[in-house]
C-alpha cells in the first residue's frame, strides 16, 4: 500500500492527563490492522531538540518556549513527517499545533503571535481534539504526578480545557477537519474507534465531528 497515496497526517491535542499518548498508539495499532503503513510521533519530537525541549520546559517559558517548540516542529516535519507521508505513510502524532495554541497562551505568548510562528507549516489531514471534564483530569494528574510546571497549578486543567474548544474552532475555520471526543463519555475502545474510522474515511470526518459522544 506505501507509495500508491500521499499518506495521512493525524494529530491529537488535548488537556494534560486525557490519555493522549495511549491512545495514539492504540490508533496506530488499530490502523494498521486495517492495512495501513503507520508511524506513531510525538511532539516535542525524540530529536536533540525535542528532547532538550521535554527535559527543560521548567527553565523557559513565554516566547522562548513558543519558538523551541515551533523550531522543533519544523525539523520534525521536514526530517520525519513530510517523507513518510510523501512515501505514503499514515503519520499519527501526540501533540501539534493545537496544544502550541492552548500550552503557549496559557504561558502568555499572544495568539498571534503563535499563529504566526506556524504559518505555512503543514495542517493535519484530520485534528483530533480529547477531552474530559476537568476534575476527573486534575485528579488522574495528581495520582500520577506532576510531570512539569504547567500541570503544577490546580487551576491549569479547567483554563486549558476551554483554551482547546477555541483551538478546535480556529483549525476548523483554517479549514482543518476537527474530531472532538469526550474521553469520559467514550470508553477508550470508542475512542480508538471513532478516530480510526475517521481517519479511514477523511470525506465523512465532518459527519463524525458533528454525532453525539457515546454515552
Amino acid at each position: 500500500m506505501t507509495g500508491t497515496r500521499p499518506g495521512r497526517f493525524i494529530t491529537l491535542d488535548g488537556p494534560g492527563g486525557v490519555g493522549k499518548s495511549t491512545t495514539t498508539a492504540a490508533v496506530a495499532r488499530l490502523l494498521t490492522v486495517h492495512g495501513e503503513q503507520v508511524h506513531a510521533t510525538r511532539e516535542p519530537s525524540n530529536s536533540p531538540l525535542g528532547t532538550f525541549i521535554r527535559q527543560n520546559a521548567d527553565d523557559y517559558d513565554g516566547a522562548a518556549l513558543a519558538c523551541l517548540v515551533v523550531a522543533d516542529r519544523h525539523h520534525h516535519l521536514a526530517k520525519e513527517v513530510v517523507p513518510l507521508l510523501g512515501a505514503g505513510t499514515t503519520v499519527v502524532c501526540d501533540r501539534y499545533v493545537a496544544s502550541t495554541l492552548v500550552v503557549q497562551a496559557l504561558d502568555g505568548v499572544p495568539q498571534q503571535y503563535l499563529l504566526d510562528l506556524n504559518a505555512g507549516l503543514r495542517m493535519p489531514d484530520l485534528a483530533v481534539i480529547l477531552t474530559a471534564d476537568p476534575h476527573v483530569l486534575a485528579n488522574r494528574i495528581a495520582q500520577r504526578g506532576a510531570t512539569h510546571r504547567f500541570n503544577r497549578d490546580p487551576s491549569f486543567p479547567a483554563r486549558e480545557s476551554a483554551l482547546y474548544g477555541e483551538a478546535a474552532e480556529l483549525l476548523r475555520g483554517m479549514g482543518v477537519p476537527v474530531l472532538v471526543i469526550d474521553t469520559v463519555r467514550a470508553t477508550p475502545e470508542e475512542t480508538v474507534e471513532r478516530i480510526a474510522t475517521a481517519a479511514l474515511g477523511l470525506g465523512n470526518v465532518h459527519h463524525l465531528d458533528s454525532a453525539p459522544s457515546p454515552t
